[in-house]
């Protein structure tokens, strides 16, 4: 029976989040500074006999919509994924991007990494109604560590990974997961309409962490992720500045108490309103960091990804990479 597998790994979002969404995208265009961690989302496809069947250890909306626009038939669809819901990850994304990896090679199709990443976007946004931003996408189908910038296109340019570098992010970042649920979406549309309506804390706000990722960017270029840690905590307290609800105690509570036993610098992930925070320590207090927080948070793998979304074709040639 043929087979398709596919994976895509999820992401941290270093700076810049909220400015990958439009319309301040194409208005006044935006950049973000991520990273892939190797937790995925997997898609798998089977011929099946009996029409088409989804099966999803969550919401199964999503794969359901890109059966139905991709027109599959006799086919069964199973998703699964190696992180929490609602974590704040970029999970529904990285989902998206495996389904649409795994619909195109089950019709023998090519797509390079960006049009893979605008597939599962153009799937949230016109079939599902989520009207999310972009990088989660890219950062799922690329991996890596991107520079993204928007405006009225995506440009995503990898920021080279030396193993050394690597090994520094490895070491010195740490992801916990509150256990919370993420943000609601009236949060979101609140901090959007702030924007259309040119609040002035809002607007400073999305165009002081653009500058930042920008400096994030550099600062992984150069491998200094000492300056990286610090970058994060100047970006947190925009972020948070954004609207009352993105912060929560329990956020507050880790990312207080990372700084007191030494971090650099963190920020909640994605939307935040809860999920996961991001720390980075000085490599000599990272242990004392890390053992602090694990006592009021879980502590998820923080493991670089530098492949991006993967297909297995079995009973086929294995098939490592998309076109760039």
């Amino acid at each position: 029976m043929r087979e398709v597998v596919a994976r895509a790994p999820v992401r941290v979002d270093f700076g810049g989040g909220w400015t990958d969404v439009p319309p301040y995208t194409f208005e006044q265009g935006g950049c973000v500074c991520n990273l892939a961690i190797a937790s995925y989302a997997r898609a798998t496809l089977r011929a099946h006999a009996h029409g088409v069947e989804v099966s999803a250890d969550g919401d199964d909306s999503l794969g359901d919509a890109a059966l139905r626009v991709g027109a599959l038939e006799n086919v069964r669809l199973e998703q699964t994924s190696e992180f929490p819901r609602g974590a704040g990850l970029g999970g529904s994304s990285a989902a998206g991007v495996a389904v649409q990896a795994a619909i195109a090679a089950w019709r023998d199709e090519r797509p390079g990494r960006s049009e893979l990443a605008e597939r599962s976007r153009a799937l949230e946004v016109d079939e599902l109604g989520i009207a999310g931003g972009f990088q989660d996408h890219y950062a799922a189908a690329y991996g890596g560590a991107l520079a993204l910038s928007f405006g009225a296109e995506t440009t995503a340019t990898r920021i080279p990974l030396s193993d050394a570098l690597v090994n520094t992010l490895e070491r010195q970042c740490i992801i916990a997961y509150t256990g919370e649920s993420r943000i609601s979406g009236a949060t979101i549309t609140a901090v959007l309409d702030g924007y259309r309506d040119r609040v002035p804390h809002i607007v400073s706000a999305l165009a002081k962490m653009r500058a930042l990722a920008m400096q994030m960017i550099d600062a992984l270029t150069r491998e200094d992720v000492d300056a990286l840690g610090e970058l994060v905590g100047e970006h947190w307290v925009l972020q948070r500045s954004l609207h009352e609800k993105i912060t929560t105690p329990p956020i507050e509570a880790v990312l207080d108490g990372a700084r007191a036993h030494g971090a650099l610098g963190g920020k909640a992930l994605g939307a935040s309103g809860g999920g996961s925070v991001v720390i980075i320590s000085p490599v000599e207090r990272v242990d004392e960091v890390r053992e602090h927080v694990s006592t009021i948070a879980r502590l998820l793998p923080f493991v670089v990804d530098r492949e991006g979304v993967h297909i297995t074709i079995r009973e086929r040639a294995e098939s490592t990479a998309w076109q760039s």
